[in-house]
């Protein structure tokens, strides 16, 4: 039986900690805030809820799995929901489209009704490629530990499979191989944000995102997403983890050549023979694990680029708003715009945004029917500190934030989403708000993007730089999201191995 400590309590620190405990380890966990979850978090206020983190779920058997290997089965703890239509588009040229859940054959023929003939076409040869890509890279790639490019030669079954994955092209490139309409181009670009990229230099693999998402479906997890973050916490505490709050890890102690604790801000060490750090991979090795090693370590994470961040608005509403989907996405002219005022060299807030809005059909989550409770996520540039660093924007001059609500609040009207003259109040999280509460450098929501052909190459291993550490979350292999988090998790048990 070992002695674990999990730094930080995200759902990649807590779902580590389940499994561990459930293998026979001594699990302690250190979470610095004064609640569970990192980002998956949740704001409440005048019966209003919101989930402030991720808004649904997809590819369920990670957490399914989790919890069987655990104990009782998922569905036992949470209630899970699928959300039909998937998602509601809005296209630049107000042509709306709805996407059916998880459901290929009326995918196709909603595509074929809305955009014209052989637009289904189209998306099912793409989501073919896909399935695909998803094929090949599952078991050698996301689910397994990955250290370096030898390791994806290695794993690679066939030579067909690296032609299949095609690691040189990116997903824009993709898109306009399989795609004759630009708005199909532009929903599949969309795809990149979920790992926080931009789709001009993210690979084509990312692909696999829609597909997993319109094959194994999108769902909600009633009363919030924040209670299935409750129920690994209590799964990990049933294992027999002991999860602390207010408890902050300013060091990893490295003796004899690897990790024998941790230091915490009140002066006490914590013996450990193993450190799960589920902390941002740049504050692991910044701040965290001194040395040579931690020095490679961080020459090569800073060699990645930083994903996106996200300007977030929740808005308690009067009135109920006909024929609401659980998600709307509002695109803009220029999506193009977008992703270099993100990632240009003179990066700026969004002016014409792309608008995500999640408002679930959930009693729990209002407070009675004739009222809404609306989250709306804009992608945005990360901030920059007081060091100038992490970003390239101050979030925090004064009005700033409160001047981009407000043409948030505008975008959403001239696309059909007016709801200013119902608006009760707001509560605005900046990209500063996100990194003061996660500690997320610039307020980064994925760790680092997929930018680039190496990006995957570049993210921070499970295996830590030094023996006896690990690293798991979104800023670990194999990324960003709730079921890549959740896969790193069971990487990182796997190495870890059984007491």
């Amino acid at each position: 039986m070992a002695r674990v400590v999990v730094v930080g309590a995200g759902m990649g620190g807590l779902a580590a900690a389940a499994r561990l405990g459930a293998m026979g380890h001594s699990v302690v966990v250190c979470e610095q805030a004064g609640s569970v979850g990192g980002k998956v978090g949740v704001f409440a206020r005048d019966g209003f809820a919101f989930d402030t983190g991720p808004s649904l779920l997809t590819l369920p058997a990670v957490y399914r799995d989790l919890f069987i290997k655990t104990g009782a089965p998922l569905e036992q703890s949470v209630d899970l929901v699928q959300v039909d239509p998937a998602f509601r588009y809005r296209f630049p040229d107000g042509v709306w489209l709805d996407v059916p859940n998880a459901a290929r054959g009326r995918l196709r023929l909603a595509l074929e009704e809305t955009l014209g003939a052989g637009a289904g076409d189209d998306w099912d040869n793409l989501l073919g490629r896909a399935a695909q890509i998803w094929d090949v890279t599952r078991g050698p790639f996301l689910e397994s530990p990955l250290g370096g490019r030898r390791d994806l030669v290695r794993l690679a079954r066939r030579g067909s499979d690296v032609r299949t994955v095609a690691p040189w092209q990116t997903l824009r490139q993709l898109g306009k191989r399989y795609l004759r309409d630009p708005r199909l181009r532009m929903l599949l670009d969309r795809y990149a944000t979920y790992s926080g990229s931009d789709p001009r230099r993210a690979p084509a693999a990312l692909a696999v995102v829609p597909y997993v998402e319109q094959t194994f479906g999108a769902w909600h997890v009633r009363g919030g997403l924040r209670r299935l973050a409750l129920a690994v916490h209590d799964r990990a505490v049933e294992r027999g983890a002991v999860v602390r709050t207010g408890c902050d890890v300013t060091g990893i102690v490295v003796e004899g050549g690897r990790v024998s604790g941790v230091r915490l801000r009140s002066g006490d060490r914590l013996d450990a023979d193993v450190v799960v750090a589920n902390a941002d991979a740049t504050v692991v090795y910044d701040e965290l694990v001194t040395g040579h090693e931690a020095a490679r370590a961080r020459r090569r994470l800073a060699r990645a680029t930083p994903s996106l961040s996200g300007f977030v608005l929740l808005l308690a509403l009067r009135g109920r708003t006909p024929g609401l989907a659980h998600h709307t996405v509002l695109f803009p002219d220029d999506y193009d715009a977008e992703f270099d005022a993100i990632f240009g060299k003179r990066a700026a807030p969004v002016t014409d945004p792309t608008v995500y809005v999640s408002a679930p059909d959930d009693a729990a989550l209002r407070p009675d029917d004739e009222h809404e409770s609306w989250f709306v996520l804009v992608n945005a540039p990360r901030h920059s500190d007081e060091a100038g660093v992490h970003g390239s924007i101050d979030w925090t001059v004064p009005g700033l934030s409160a001047s981009y609500a407000d043409r948030v609040l505008d975008v959403m009207a001239r696309r059909g989403l007016d709801v200013r003259d119902r608006l009760l109040w707001r509560e605005i999280r900046s990209p500063a708000d996100l990194a003061a509460a996660t500690r997320a450098p610039g307020g980064s929501i994925y760790g680092t993007s997929s930018n680039g052909a190496s990006a995957a190459f570049l993210r921070a291993a499970n295996r830590g730089a030094v023996p006896g550490l690990f690293l798991v979350g979104g800023s670990a292999h194999p990324g960003g999201g709730l079921p890549l988090v959740g896969l790193s998790a069971a990487i990182v048990a796997q190495l870890v191995g059984p007491a």
